[in-house]
């Protein structure tokens, strides 16, 4: 058979054949006297697997693998990788999926791009025009999109959300957006605000999260967004939580 016989017989294109060759995937067949490749049904058999390979989602070093002598890998192994590969991009897109209900369920204008565990704790929080409440809303929001916080730790959350006292914490920081950096009211909000997160919290916090919220460019970022004493009180708090306890 000539290159273009063994594509169409097996249902590749002749450059799909040239390209295994080149990497090494098909051997090269010998070549008749006039310079055509002369493959035989061996060639044939081997091709068609590697076809069926690829089509199960085996990269090509996969299949090389599995194509290998006894040094490659055996067949059940890599598939049975691929099978766990594929169940993570099946968890992934549920996940997605569940996100975009919640945007589809939400009035115009009120859906967030969070996840539903996030949604289920913003949703606790009582209505408050407080500056301050809004950026936590915003660096929640953020820190959901980067992985860092989670149905565990939201759940946990929940309470405190819907504590009114938080109001109060929130709007005593509001009332320092013009004090300077030595107001005596600095040091007292900042314990309050620390020993208002329960224990269980700071306890669910994990080491991915902490390195998030400790991330210098993050960091500066967030309280970049305060006024230089809230920027005090929010540094504060950050720095027990990364210490995992209460200062």
């Amino acid at each position: 058979m000539r290159i273009g016989e063994i594509a169409a017989l097996v249902g590749l294109t002749t450059r799909a054949v040239r390209h295994y060759h080149h990497v090494g995937l098909l051997p090269e067949p010998p070549r008749r006297p006039n310079g055509y490749r002369a493959y035989s049904v061996r060639d044939a058999v081997l091709l068609a697997r590697v076809r069926r390979l690829t089509e199960l989602g085996l990269s090509l070093d996969e299949v090389r693998d599995v194509l290998a002598d006894d040094a490659g890998r055996d067949l059940a192994d890599v598939l049975e990788e691929l099978d766990a590969d594929l169940s993570r991009q099946q968890a992934e897109l549920a996940e997605r999926r569940r996100r975009l209900a919640v945007l589809l369920a939400a009035e115009p204008g009120d859906g967030e791009p969070v996840s539903p565990a996030l949604a289920a704790l913003l949703a606790k929080a009582p209505p408050t025009a407080s500056p301050s409440a809004a950026k936590d809303r915003e660096h929640l929001t953020l820190l959901d999109a980067t992985g860092a916080g989670g149905e565990e730790l939201y759940a946990l959350l929940g309470p405190l959300a819907a504590d009114p006292a938080v109001l109060a914490l929130y709007e005593r920081l509001d009332a320092l957006a013009d004090a300077p950096v030595d107001d005596p009211r600095i040091g007292p909000l900042a314990a309050e605000l620390i020993a208002a997160v329960p224990a269980e919290v700071l306890a669910a916090i994990r080491t991915d999260a902490r390195e998030t919220v400790v991330a210098e460019g993050f960091k500066e970022a967030l309280l970049a967004d305060y006024a230089p004493a809230q920027a005090r009180v929010v540094a504060l708090v950050m720095e027990a939580f990364v210490d995992g306890g209460r200062r």
